[in-house]
């Protein structure tokens, strides 16, 4: 069968089986002898989910993160010189078992609710999210009010504009949608395993070496796993569905809310700014103009120097925003 091959066709397919087994070996290896952050939980469905706890206080500093979910590790240490932090993975991502339940806001609003209930982690709740985690976060302080004393959001979505998105910023979430079953196929087959193990993420992404290699390995850890991605592509393919069920929460009263903007929502690739990159420049603003809306206590915050990943560009600007709303509830 290798005689019809080229050299290099032969050296290719090679490469990618030792790719393949030494992922699929590693997997094993993490599977069989787990090192958790935190711990396993099983909530009320029977499903497990994995939740890390740091820090003291009476205020419970609860993370919800975006697409991927989970780069709350790489500033749960700082969040915890303030106050007690909870970090989980949603379902799919990190350590947490996957669910066969559509990846909406509302379902997701549920699994969190009877995780901090199964695990006794009692109100009152700081609620950070980011990105699509705003989504979710803003519903769950619409549905449990008593529950909630103020909220952060980093780069948040609103529904009206991601409901309403021009043409152009339409086909680039498409893009990442179906790109995201593409990336699954090279995380079954060790590829993206191996891409971290040599510093791709960082060469991409070189703010990303501040973070101490011990944080950056959990995130790391997660984005090798395909079930990561395809949990990536389930989150963005119900998101409008997720956007029709934020509608509820537009009224938050006078919840604290401090509101991080960033200066662009994705950087030039390689010095080429695409046209879609301004739509969604354009887009973003309109979303932050809504999100101060959403209660009569509502501040933003620029983040000068970020793009729409404010947790690695700019992560003291979150942390200086949750420390100074855990001062202005506690007064």
């Amino acid at each position: 069968m290798f005689t019809s091959l080229s050299p290099l066709q032969v050296i290719e397919i090679a490469l990618l089986a030792t790719t393949t087994i030494y992922h699929q070996m590693a997997s094993y290896r993490d599977r069989r002898f787990p090192i958790y952050p935190g711990k396993l939980v099983t909530t009320s469905d029977g499903s497990s989910r994995h939740l890390t706890i740091r820090g003291n206080g009476n205020l419970t500093i609860v993370v919800d993160a975006s697409l991927g979910g989970v780069e709350g590790y790489l500033l749960i240490d700082e969040l915890a010189k303030i106050a007690s932090v909870c970090i989980y993975d949603r379902s799919g991502y990190g350590w947490s078992g996957s669910s066969s339940a559509p990846r909406t806001s509302q379902q997701i609003v549920t699994e969190l609710h009877d995780l901090l209930n199964v695990a006794q982690i009692p109100p009152p709740y700081l609620l950070v999210g980011d990105s699509f985690g705003s989504y979710n976060l803003r519903l769950y302080a619409h549905q449990f009010p008593n529950e909630v004393r103020g909220l952060v959001l980093t780069d948040g979505l609103h529904e009206d504009a991601m409901l309403a998105l021009p043409i152009s910023v339409g086909i680039l979430k498409a893009f990442f949608t179906l790109s995201f079953g593409f990336v699954a196929i090279g995380a079954a087959l060790g590829i993206v395993r191996v891409l971290g193990l040599i510093g791709i993420f960082e060469l991409i992404k070189p703010e990303l070496k501040k973070f101490a290699p011990v944080d950056r390995q959990y995130v790391k850890r997660s984005f090798y796993s395909a079930n990561h991605w395809l949990t990536m592509g389930r989150e963005m393919w119900n998101l409008d569905t997720s956007g029709r069920q934020l509608k509820i929460a537009n009224n938050l009263g006078d919840l604290p809310i401090f509101s991080i903007k960033s200066r662009t929502f994705l950087r030039p690739l390689l010095g080429v700014k695409l046209l879609s990159l301004s739509a969604a420049d354009r887009v973003r603003d309109r979303i932050h103009l809504d999100l101060l809306k959403l209660s009569t206590n509502t501040t933003q915050i620029l983040a000068d120097r970020s793009s729409h990943f404010v947790w690695i560009d700019e992560p003291e600007l979150i942390v200086a925003a949750v420390a100074s709303l855990v001062r202005k509830i506690d007064h």
